[in-house]
Protein backbone atom coordinates (compact mmCIF):
# COMPACT_ATOMS: atom_id res chain seq x y z
CA UNK A 1 0.00 0.00 0.00
CA UNK A 2 2.99 2.34 0.46
CA UNK A 3 3.15 2.83 -3.31
CA UNK A 4 0.07 5.08 -3.32
CA UNK A 5 1.46 7.56 -0.82
CA UNK A 6 3.77 9.05 -3.48
CA UNK A 7 2.95 12.60 -4.42
CA UNK A 8 4.07 14.69 -7.36
CA UNK A 9 7.31 16.60 -6.91
CA UNK A 10 9.19 18.96 -9.23
CA UNK A 11 10.94 17.03 -11.99
CA UNK A 12 8.58 14.02 -11.89
CA UNK A 13 7.34 12.44 -15.12
CA UNK A 14 3.55 12.21 -15.17
CA UNK A 15 0.62 10.90 -17.14
CA UNK A 16 -2.53 12.97 -16.74
CA UNK A 17 -5.98 12.96 -18.23
CA UNK A 18 -7.51 16.40 -18.60
CA UNK A 19 -10.49 18.29 -19.91
CA UNK A 20 -9.95 21.97 -20.56
CA UNK A 21 -12.85 24.44 -20.60
CA UNK A 22 -13.51 28.13 -20.80
CA UNK A 23 -15.30 29.83 -17.90
CA UNK A 24 -18.64 29.43 -19.69
CA UNK A 25 -18.17 25.64 -19.58
CA UNK A 26 -17.28 25.20 -23.26
CA UNK A 27 -14.84 22.29 -23.61
CA UNK A 28 -12.05 22.99 -26.12
CA UNK A 29 -9.54 20.24 -25.42
CA UNK A 30 -9.52 16.86 -23.69
CA UNK A 31 -7.56 13.60 -23.56
CA UNK A 32 -10.79 11.65 -23.08
CA UNK A 33 -12.53 10.32 -26.18
CA UNK A 34 -16.00 10.21 -24.59
CA UNK A 35 -15.71 13.83 -23.37
CA UNK A 36 -14.64 14.91 -26.86
CA UNK A 37 -17.61 13.12 -28.45
CA UNK A 38 -19.96 14.62 -25.88
CA UNK A 39 -18.60 18.13 -26.50
CA UNK A 40 -18.72 17.76 -30.28
CA UNK A 41 -14.96 18.30 -30.67
CA UNK A 42 -13.95 14.70 -31.44
CA UNK A 43 -11.15 14.45 -34.01
CA UNK A 44 -10.27 11.02 -35.36
CA UNK A 45 -6.70 12.13 -36.12
CA UNK A 46 -6.08 12.70 -32.42
CA UNK A 47 -5.07 9.77 -30.26
CA UNK A 48 -7.08 10.08 -27.07
CA UNK A 49 -4.68 8.93 -24.38
CA UNK A 50 -3.20 10.38 -21.20
CA UNK A 51 -0.83 13.29 -21.69
CA UNK A 52 2.82 12.68 -20.75
CA UNK A 53 5.04 15.48 -19.46
CA UNK A 54 7.73 16.30 -16.95
CA UNK A 55 6.92 18.84 -14.25
CA UNK A 56 8.95 22.00 -13.85
CA UNK A 57 10.47 21.78 -17.35
CA UNK A 58 8.36 24.36 -19.23
CA UNK A 59 6.47 21.67 -21.16
CA UNK A 60 3.08 22.86 -19.92
CA UNK A 61 1.59 26.15 -18.77
CA UNK A 62 2.51 27.33 -15.26
CA UNK A 63 -0.95 26.70 -13.85
CA UNK A 64 -0.70 22.98 -14.65
CA UNK A 65 2.89 22.73 -13.42
CA UNK A 66 1.90 24.23 -10.06
CA UNK A 67 -1.48 22.53 -9.88
CA UNK A 68 -0.18 18.96 -10.05
CA UNK A 69 2.36 19.33 -7.25
CA UNK A 70 1.38 17.22 -4.27
CA UNK A 71 -1.23 15.20 -6.17
CA UNK A 72 -1.43 11.43 -5.63
CA UNK A 73 -2.01 8.79 -8.30
CA UNK A 74 -5.71 8.50 -9.13
CA UNK A 75 -6.50 11.89 -7.60
CA UNK A 76 -8.80 14.28 -9.48
CA UNK A 77 -8.77 18.03 -9.21
CA UNK A 78 -10.25 21.09 -10.91
CA UNK A 79 -7.81 23.94 -11.49
CA UNK A 80 -8.86 27.50 -12.31
CA UNK A 81 -5.95 28.99 -14.21
CA UNK A 82 -5.79 32.77 -14.72
CA UNK A 83 -4.26 34.16 -17.95
CA UNK A 84 -0.92 34.97 -16.31
CA UNK A 85 -0.47 31.28 -15.43
CA UNK A 86 -1.81 30.16 -18.81
CA UNK A 87 -1.20 31.90 -22.14
CA UNK A 88 -0.67 35.42 -20.84
CA UNK A 89 -2.71 38.59 -20.93
CA UNK A 90 -4.16 39.81 -24.22
CA UNK A 91 -1.81 42.48 -25.57
CA UNK A 92 -3.23 45.16 -27.82
CA UNK A 93 0.17 45.92 -29.34
CA UNK A 94 0.15 42.42 -30.83
CA UNK A 95 -2.68 43.51 -33.14
CA UNK A 96 -0.96 44.96 -36.19
CA UNK A 97 -1.86 46.26 -39.59
CA UNK A 98 0.50 44.88 -42.22
CA UNK A 99 0.71 45.60 -45.98
CA UNK A 100 -0.48 42.64 -48.09
CA UNK A 101 2.73 42.66 -50.11
CA UNK A 102 4.76 42.11 -46.93
CA UNK A 103 2.55 39.11 -46.24
CA UNK A 104 3.05 37.81 -49.77
CA UNK A 105 -0.69 37.99 -50.45
CA UNK A 106 -2.27 38.89 -53.78
CA UNK A 107 -5.75 39.41 -52.41
CA UNK A 108 -7.10 40.51 -49.01
CA UNK A 109 -7.59 37.59 -46.59
CA UNK A 110 -11.06 36.91 -45.19
CA UNK A 111 -11.65 38.41 -41.68
CA UNK A 112 -12.06 35.63 -39.09
CA UNK A 113 -9.74 33.23 -40.93
CA UNK A 114 -6.18 32.33 -40.02
CA UNK A 115 -3.16 32.82 -42.25
CA UNK A 116 0.48 31.79 -41.96
CA UNK A 117 2.87 34.75 -42.04
CA UNK A 118 6.14 34.62 -44.04
CA UNK A 119 7.85 34.11 -40.64
CA UNK A 120 5.76 30.98 -40.10
CA UNK A 121 3.36 32.05 -37.36
CA UNK A 122 -0.32 31.28 -37.61
CA UNK A 123 -2.29 34.47 -36.99
CA UNK A 124 -5.93 35.50 -37.00
CA UNK A 125 -7.17 38.03 -39.54
CA UNK A 126 -9.32 40.67 -37.83
CA UNK A 127 -9.83 42.91 -40.82
CA UNK A 128 -8.54 43.57 -44.31
CA UNK A 129 -8.54 46.19 -47.03
CA UNK A 130 -7.27 46.17 -50.61
CA UNK A 131 -3.78 46.99 -49.40
CA UNK A 132 -3.37 45.67 -45.86
CA UNK A 133 -4.57 43.17 -43.25
CA UNK A 134 -5.07 43.70 -39.52
CA UNK A 135 -3.65 40.64 -37.80
CA UNK A 136 -3.81 39.41 -34.22
CA UNK A 137 -0.49 37.91 -33.10
CA UNK A 138 -1.80 37.04 -29.61
CA UNK A 139 -2.03 33.34 -28.71
CA UNK A 140 -5.66 32.37 -29.28
CA UNK A 141 -5.98 31.56 -25.57
CA UNK A 142 -4.38 34.83 -24.42
CA UNK A 143 -6.43 36.71 -21.84
CA UNK A 144 -8.56 33.68 -21.04
CA UNK A 145 -9.05 31.98 -17.68
CA UNK A 146 -8.98 28.22 -18.18
CA UNK A 147 -10.83 25.63 -16.11
CA UNK A 148 -8.95 22.35 -16.11
CA UNK A 149 -10.34 19.08 -14.80
CA UNK A 150 -7.34 16.91 -14.26
CA UNK A 151 -6.76 13.33 -13.15
CA UNK A 152 -3.32 12.08 -12.22
CA UNK A 153 -3.14 8.73 -13.98
CA UNK A 154 0.38 7.90 -12.85
CA UNK A 155 3.75 9.11 -11.64
CA UNK A 156 6.37 7.40 -13.76
CA UNK A 157 9.54 6.48 -11.95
Amino acid sequence: MMENSRTVKKGDYLLIDFTCKFEDGTIFDTTLKEKALEAGIYDEEKGYRPFFFRTDSFQVIKGIDRGVLGMKEGEEKTLTIPPEEAYGEYKNYLVQEIPLEKLGLQSPPEPGTKIITPAGSEVKVLNSTETSATLDFNHELAGKTLILEIKLVSIIS
